[in-house]
Protein backbone atom coordinates (compact mmCIF):
# COMPACT_ATOMS: atom_id res chain seq x y z
CA UNK A 1 0.00 0.00 0.00
CA UNK A 2 1.50 3.46 -1.07
CA UNK A 3 0.07 6.92 -1.24
CA UNK A 4 -0.22 9.25 -4.33
CA UNK A 5 0.11 12.49 -4.35
CA UNK A 6 -2.16 14.72 -6.90
CA UNK A 7 -0.16 16.78 -9.30
CA UNK A 8 0.93 20.17 -8.28
CA UNK A 9 2.33 18.75 -4.90
CA UNK A 10 0.95 17.88 -1.18
CA UNK A 11 0.25 21.20 -0.50
CA UNK A 12 -1.26 22.84 -3.68
CA UNK A 13 -3.31 19.38 -3.85
CA UNK A 14 -4.79 19.87 -0.01
CA UNK A 15 -5.99 23.62 -1.51
CA UNK A 16 -7.80 22.28 -3.90
CA UNK A 17 -9.20 19.41 -1.64
CA UNK A 18 -7.27 16.71 -3.52
CA UNK A 19 -6.06 14.49 -0.90
CA UNK A 20 -3.86 11.44 -1.20
CA UNK A 21 -5.00 8.26 -2.32
CA UNK A 22 -3.76 4.26 -0.84
CA UNK A 23 -3.24 2.46 -3.71
CA UNK A 24 -2.21 -0.63 -4.25
CA UNK A 25 0.65 -2.73 -6.90
CA UNK A 26 -0.84 -3.08 -9.99
CA UNK A 27 -2.19 0.78 -9.61
CA UNK A 28 1.37 1.74 -8.47
CA UNK A 29 2.94 -0.06 -11.82
CA UNK A 30 -0.30 1.40 -14.13
CA UNK A 31 0.93 4.77 -12.89
CA UNK A 32 4.61 4.29 -12.92
CA UNK A 33 4.09 3.50 -16.55
CA UNK A 34 1.94 6.86 -16.90
CA UNK A 35 4.74 8.76 -15.66
CA UNK A 36 3.98 9.29 -12.14
CA UNK A 37 6.97 9.85 -9.75
CA UNK A 38 8.01 7.24 -7.21
CA UNK A 39 9.58 7.93 -4.09
CA UNK A 40 11.14 6.08 -1.49
CA UNK A 41 10.75 7.80 2.00
CA UNK A 42 13.25 5.61 4.56
CA UNK A 43 16.79 6.85 5.64
CA UNK A 44 19.52 6.86 2.35
CA UNK A 45 20.93 3.99 3.94
CA UNK A 46 17.84 1.73 3.56
CA UNK A 47 16.94 2.81 0.22
CA UNK A 48 20.55 1.77 -0.91
CA UNK A 49 20.03 -1.48 0.55
CA UNK A 50 16.92 -2.16 -1.68
CA UNK A 51 14.16 -0.08 -3.58
CA UNK A 52 11.91 -0.56 -6.21
CA UNK A 53 13.31 0.34 -9.91
CA UNK A 54 13.01 3.74 -10.74
CA UNK A 55 12.45 5.16 -7.06
CA UNK A 56 14.36 8.03 -5.78
CA UNK A 57 15.36 8.52 -2.29
CA UNK A 58 14.09 11.64 -0.45
CA UNK A 59 13.97 10.19 3.23
CA UNK A 60 10.51 11.70 4.85
CA UNK A 61 12.03 13.83 7.51
CA UNK A 62 13.21 15.88 4.39
CA UNK A 63 10.30 15.24 2.20
CA UNK A 64 9.10 19.02 2.30
CA UNK A 65 12.29 20.60 1.87
CA UNK A 66 13.40 18.65 -0.87
CA UNK A 67 10.32 17.81 -3.12
CA UNK A 68 10.08 21.48 -4.39
CA UNK A 69 13.09 20.87 -6.15
CA UNK A 70 13.18 17.34 -6.94
CA UNK A 71 9.52 16.84 -7.86
CA UNK A 72 8.12 17.44 -11.15
CA UNK A 73 4.86 19.33 -10.09
CA UNK A 74 2.75 18.34 -13.28
CA UNK A 75 3.22 15.13 -12.16
CA UNK A 76 1.82 12.51 -9.69
CA UNK A 77 3.85 11.09 -6.66
CA UNK A 78 3.68 7.85 -5.44
CA UNK A 79 4.89 7.71 -2.27
CA UNK A 80 5.77 4.14 -0.08
CA UNK A 81 8.48 3.19 2.55
CA UNK A 82 9.91 -0.61 1.42
CA UNK A 83 8.84 -1.88 4.78
CA UNK A 84 5.20 -2.25 3.89
CA UNK A 85 5.82 -3.89 0.29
Amino acid sequence: MTQVVPPNGPHRALQHDRMPTTVFRDDVQRLVRAGAQLIEVLPRDEYEDEHLPGAINIPLRDLDREAPARLRPDRPVIVYCWDFL
